[in-house]
């Protein structure tokens, strides 16, 4: 009796080790079939165990064994790329709702996404905060001629041709969690990333604009997103607004995301189409890199003279080189799914879609776990067992 009541006794207490002990990360993950829009971006919560697939319009819930936990569905607005704010328990994301010309971030409680089908009417756990800096850019008329207007411009049917909008800037994806820019440590900034228009004549759309924002005050603009009723509530402006020359690329950044171990950023982007520059798919900012005022080639400064002032991020100095204008990146897609987990690993998608036996189209994503080798011609290796960081 003594004895049964010893291991009774001891398999109690590796059942409470085994539940207090970190999840393990999954070395692959499948994100189910749905119908809705390609997955735009994933956030892992990684003390939780938890991993949430964008897919436009429809957001995912998943825990690490694969078991599908919830769903928002049908939402009214272009869900782009997200993270985890382990600050605050909260995922941050990317919301575009274009007919009103509002761009948000949302802040969504992922632990109340505990079942299938969440109506986002009849919720509490999704609210946004409207990102002002983003349409102040947009509506600037360029060419002088007063015919920006809230329902997209002149070029309404092809905006891309549009001479309007600073930057180029159609809104913004990337959104990303880490330090201030010139900084390895402190305070975690929200980080967003201009999406461009993919105008191949102008020559002021080849920087990737980012803006940092502290997150910290925020619940004071948190506001229910209303369709019918889109709201004006956040930050005048940003803590900082920052410059990238990469050159081009289609939609500006999709994925951006930040690894504390390499202490460095990492901009995911749709393959650029101007033949000056290299195109590349995956390009990567040091933290320590110090903003440095310069000139923005290719944007005219005030009264068309000179170039613009901005404040400059370096590229990282390793991955390939273009000898021509000396950016440097990665041929390593990272666009529709890609966030640091720490420790030089990183979860990166590959999406994929089709039609059911009805003719009803689906979108899915398909995760590996990855590892940093810094190499130029493989950034990334497939991760083994071997490279899980220990339970604590």
């Amino acid at each position: 009796m003594k004895r049964h009541l010893v291991h009774l006794a001891l398999a109690a207490t590796l059942a409470v080790s085994a539940m207090a002990a970190s999840p393990v990360l999954p070395l692959t993950q499948h994100g189910g079939k749905w119908p809705a829009g390609h997955v735009q971006g994933i956030a892992v919560d990684v003390n939780g165990g938890y991993i949430y697939y964008s897919f436009t319009t429809l957001l995912a819930k998943y825990d690490f064994s694969g078991k599908l936990i919830g769903t928002i569905e049908n939402l009214p607005a272009h869900m782009g790329d997200m993270d985890f704010n382990p600050d605050d328990g909260l995922l941050y994301a990317s919301f575009e709702n274009l007919p009103n010309q509002a761009y948000y971030v949302t802040m969504i409680d992922g632990s109340k996404i505990d079942r299938v089908g969440i109506d986002l009417a009849k919720t509490d756990i999704f609210h946004t905060v409207y990102i002002a800096e983003i349409l102040k850019d947009y509506l600037v008329d360029l060419n002088h001629d007063g015919k920006i207007t809230l329902d997209y411009g002149k070029n309404r049917e092809d905006e891309a041709k549009s001479p309007d909008h600073r930057y180029g800037v159609a809104g913004f994806d990337g959104v990303g969690f880490g330090p201030a820019f010139g900084r390895t440590a402190g305070p975690r900034y929200l980080t967003l990333a201009y999406g461009i228009y993919n105008n191949l004549d102008r020559t002021d759309n080849d920087h990737q604009v980012l803006l940092q924002y502290d997150v910290s005050n925020w619940a004071q603009y948190a506001r229910p997103f209303r369709p019918d009723a889109p709201h004006r509530s956040g930050p005048p402006a940003p803590h900082g607004k920052y410059f990238v020359r990469t050159g081009h690329t289609t939609w500006g950044v999709q994925n951006l995301s930040y690894d504390e171990s390499l202490q460095r950023w990492f901009l995911g982007v749709y393959q650029g189409k101007k033949k000056e520059f290299p195109n590349y798919l995956l390009f990567a900012v040091d933290a320590s890199t110090q903003p440095v005022l310069g000139d923005l080639l290719g944007v005219p400064g005030p009264g068309g003279q000179d170039w613009e002032q901005g404040l400059l991020l370096a590229l990282a100095d390793d991955g390939l080189k273009d000898p021509a204008t000396g950016i440097r990146g990665w041929n390593q897609k990272a666009d529709v799914g890609f966030q640091s987990v720490g420790g030089g690993l990183f979860y990166l998608s590959k999406n994929s879609g089709g039609k059911d036996a009805k003719g009803r189209g689906w979108q899915s994503a398909d995760l590996t776990l990855m590892r940093w080798t810094g190499e130029a011609n493989r950034p990334f290796v497939p991760a083994t067992a071997a490279d899980l960081p220990p339970r604590r």
